[in-house]
């Protein structure tokens, strides 16, 4: 349908597929045993067994903590049972990582493990490749690596200049060249390595293309730099990883050969939405601390927490870390269901909100510790420096709000061309002059107490589709430079996203986050203020902003949060 040209969350906003994100997934009473069953154990290593304070200054995790990882099988947890692994869905995963969060630099190191080191080898490996790598790095015996970066070759991955070269007998490609900021890159025996590779294409012409390999240590011509010395995720061991001559055999390639650049954006999307749930973890052990804190600390005779704007601090870091999780669960529900479509733009929403709501929660938190917060005797600090790369990690915010706007765009970029005029009268057509989407009314999905601001979501998905419109049709296909215009299209849609995730029955997800009740309404209505009049300076486009108005919340949501 046309409207698939406009947004992909659109689409879906605005098509008979309500179903798929509307009931919230939920989690059967086996899936809960399974996750008690795990997040327990793991709990009390990470509260006994961790020392953050120590990795953190020792700036490497000691190797009775790695060990310890290993024996609770969080090196495999999406691995499959087959191959040694946990075979755990996305959501028991999101789940475990709110927990392996509490500690930035064990989280790093997993996630380079699984989420991006091996995780190639897993979606796109052949079976050969997956029962040959996939064992070991489940056990945790070998430490999987991604590497992708070079040192003039950041965001741009298409520019890297690694280069792999097929040998005469056709049996093993020489690789050659650099890479840098590569996590666990000193701890590693597999590496996923992208290189530069001729390839013939179809026209018999001779090109220069990206090919993911499988590289071991032991092929040798494989060496590391001295760990970076960095301002976060200190115990995370990040270095330059070289390659000179490594003889990698031909049946190492990943995928075919010039098939790389899907490899690894197909990684990178596929990870991006655990980032909810860690930082989730993260912030709601960040406001236990800070709430000990404040109900104890006295200024001006009262207690800190009896302060209105220390009040509404907690209240922000509370809403904030309620919605990440609800958005990471809700995609990672999405994808664990069998054949549902790409979900790279939702993972990519939920990196970018999550990222910028955690450093934003821990500068409130750092807010009210004052100078106690500043302390390096004290672990507040340390979440301020470990939170600041998530905005950095598996793409850029700024990369991810242009691939969010523009996944959606593309293809309505192609129709601008030559059939605009058609494009623009079929989607006036498909949104008419007001939208529908069946969340509210007799047959509506929504609960009773959020019927109000359902039907704001349903005005809000209006206005943005109009504005769009109006962009499309002011732009047309010189949109895709216009990023200022791109960054505040994508906020809006991420700012949707997020109303759409508890716009239904409030009700307890299992018992799977736990934590004191969350006003549903407060979160719609604090997500439902879109600036969408500033997308189009000067737009005729009469568009509502703050929409939805701070309302007093009667109907609160138990479940999860802080």
């Amino acid at each position: 349908s046309s409207n698939k040209l406009i947004l992909p969350l659109l689409s879906f906003l605005l098509s008979t597929q309500k179903e798929e994100v509307f009931p919230y997934p939920e989690i059967s009473n086996e899936e809960l045993a399974e996750i008690n069953q795990f997040v327990g154990p793991v709990e009390k290593f990470f509260n006994e067994e961790v020392d953050s304070k120590k990795i953190d200054q020792d700036a490497k995790i000691p190797p009775e903590t790695l060990q310890g990882l290993r024996d609770l099988g969080l090196f495999g947890m999406q691995i499959p049972e087959e191959y040694g692994g946990l075979g755990l869905s996305n959501t028991l995963y999101a789940r475990l990582g709110e927990v392996t969060s509490l500690d930035g630099s064990i989280a790093v190191t997993l996630a380079a493990h699984q989420a991006i080191g091996l995780k190639g080898i897993l979606i796109a490996g052949t079976e050969e490749q997956k029962a040959k790598y996939l064992p070991r790095l489940a056990s945790g015996e070998h430490i999987a690596a991604f590497c992708l970066t070079e040192p003039g070759s950041g965001s741009d991955a298409a520019s890297i200049q690694t280069r792999a070269t097929l040998s005469e007998d056709g049996k093993h490609f020489l690789l050659n060249g650099s890479k840098v900021w590569i996590s666990n890159g000193g701890l590693a025996s597999i590496f996923t390595v992208f290189a530069r590779t001729e390839v013939v294409d179809k026209d018999g012409q001779v090109k220069d293309k990206i090919t993911a390999f499988i590289v071991e240590r032991d092929f040798g011509g494989v060496t590391h730099g001295k760990p970076e010395d960095k301002l976060g995720i200190r115990g995370s061991n990040t270095c330059e990883v070289h390659f000179e001559n490594t003889k990698v055999p031909i049946e190492n390639v990943i995928g075919e050969v010039g098939g790389g650049f899907k490899v690894a954006m197909n990684i990178l999307n596929s990870g991006r939405f655990s980032m909810g749930s860690g930082s989730a973890g993260m912030i709601k052990k960040l406001i236990e601390l800070t709430s000990e804190y404040a109900c104890t600390r006295k200024q001006f005779n009262k207690k800190l927490s009896q302060f209105g704007l220390i009040q509404e601090k907690f209240c922000l870091m509370a809403v904030k870390a309620y919605v990440m999780e609800s958005m990471a669960y809700l995609t990672a529900g999405m994808m664990d269901r069998p054949g549902f479509p790409d979900c790279s733009v939702e993972a990519a929403m939920v990196k970018v909100f999550s990222s910028e709501g955690a450093w934003a929660c821990v500068s409130e938190a750092l807010q009210i510790l004052g100078g106690l917060g500043y302390m390096k005797d004290y672990p507040y600090e340390r979440f301020l420096r470990d939170t600041r790369i998530l905005l950095i990690f598996e793409g850029t915010n700024e990369i991810l709000r242009l691939y969010i706007a523009l996944t959606g765009i593309q293809h309505a970029g192609k129709i601008l061309t030559d059939k605009i005029k058609y494009f623009l009268t079929r989607l006036q057509d498909t949104l008419g002059r007001k939208v529908d989407l069946g969340l509210v009314g007799d047959h509506g999905v929504v609960h009773p107490s959020l019927q109000e601001n359902a039907k704001k979501l349903e005005e809000n998905v209006y206005y943005f589709g109009t504005t769009v419109r109006g962009l499309l049709s002011r732009f047309g296909k010189t949109i895709v430079e216009e990023q200022l215009v791109l960054k505040r299209v994508a906020d809006v849609v991420i700012n949707l996203y997020a109303m759409t995730h508890r716009a239904q029955e409030p009700r307890p997800r299992g018992e799977c986050p736990s934590g004191p009740a969350i006003p549903t309404q407060a979160v719609l209505l604090g997500a439902g203020r879109l600036h969408l009049w500033g997308i189009r300076p000067n737009s005729p486009i009469k568009v509502q902003q703050n929409v939805a108005k701070p309302a007093i919340v009667q109907e609160p949501l138990r479940g999860s949060a802080c």
